[in-house]
């Protein structure tokens, strides 16, 4: 089934590029569907590249899929330009009134400041309130996981000795968990970030299921039982290239950085990467929009109870 999103935004040419089937309003009106009503907070500095990514894996569902991309009006974007800002995201006093099947959360590179410092965060604290009453299931990435522990239950992060950057190997811990159908045993996912949750305030919580961890990353999926909230430590949705575009990126910085672990063939970073966690990636996103969004979602949005 196509994924709706506004007819100019530059990502579907891309997406179009590579067979994947987008739908204008126009048309998708003409089917007698409900489609999920997804809004996405994008707090990365890439805008445009984020929305490619997450559309991409949004897609792969035989759901149909209307997008709202929300932004920030507390902090001004300074990696996207105001045009594509104003043209294709709304803020969230124009979407409070609403009400949404899912939220995705992006990461953001912020996660060495403490969360209280952080300039939109009273604003964010504003929408993860709003989202009890107003969003049947939300997916925090990264950075936004790890916010969420903290406002909602008042879970720390803690820094890193090294950077946690490259692809890890991840045990499921539950197969049978919904999130988890269909998965191998061991999968691999990207990791870039300098904090980390322990894992024993997850399993301390009783609120929380761990699913999904790694040995050298730590943490990495996590939900509440009823899937009304679910916790992405990685970043499953990063383009092959995405690790070494940021690598190269903090090396003309003048930083001091090792490649990527298990990421470039022999750790070798003058060969081209391998995209080893793709189907993983979809299927996670496939998994929450169908058991955490779909099957559980009522069909009329205004009954929505609250979390």
């Amino acid at each position: 089934m196509p994924i709706r999103i506004p007819g100019k935004l530059p990502a579907r040419e891309i997406l179009e590029s590579e067979n994947i089937f987008v739908m204008e309003e126009g048309r998708a009106l003409t089917q007698d569907i409900r489609p999920l009503h997804i809004l996405i907070l994008n707090l990365m500095p890439t805008k445009e590249v984020t929305e490619t990514q997450l559309i991409r894996l949004l897609s792969n569902s035989p759901l149909q899929v209307e997008l709202t991309l929300l932004r920030t009006a507390t902090h001004v974007s300074s990696h996207t330009s105001a045009e594509h800002m104003d043209a294709f995201y709304r803020t969230f006093e124009e979407v409070k009134a609403e009400k949404f099947d899912g939220l995705i959360i992006t990461g953001a590179p912020v996660e060495n400041l403490d969360f209280e410092q952080v300039d939109y965060w009273t604003e964010l604290c504003r929408i993860l309130a709003w989202a009890k009453t107003n969003v049947f299931s939300t997916m925090y990435i990264c950075w936004a996981a790890q916010a969420g522990m903290y406002y909602h239950w008042g879970i720390g992060k803690h820094k890193t000795e090294e950077k946690v950057f490259g692809v890890f190997e991840h045990r499921a811990l539950d197969l049978r968990h919904p999130l988890l159908r269909g998965f191998d045993e061991v999968f691999r996912a990207p990791h870039s970030r300098h904090t980390y949750v322990y894992r024993e305030d997850i399993t301390a919580c009783p609120a929380l299921d761990l699913l999904a961890e790694s040995e050298e990353a730590g943490v990495y999926l996590v939900a509440t039982h009823d899937l009304r909230r679910v916790f992405v430590f990685g970043h499953s949705e990063y383009d092959v290239d995405t690790l070494a575009r940021e690598y190269h990126r903090d090396l003309a910085k003048g930083m001091t950085i090792a490649p990527p672990r298990h990421y470039y063939p022999q750790d070798d970073p003058t060969l081209p990467p391998v995209h080893n966690w793709r189907a993983h990636a979809h299927l996670l996103f496939a998994n929450w929009l169908n058991y955490a969004v779909y099957q559980r979602t009522p069909y009329d949005l205004n009954k929505l109870t609250k979390l």
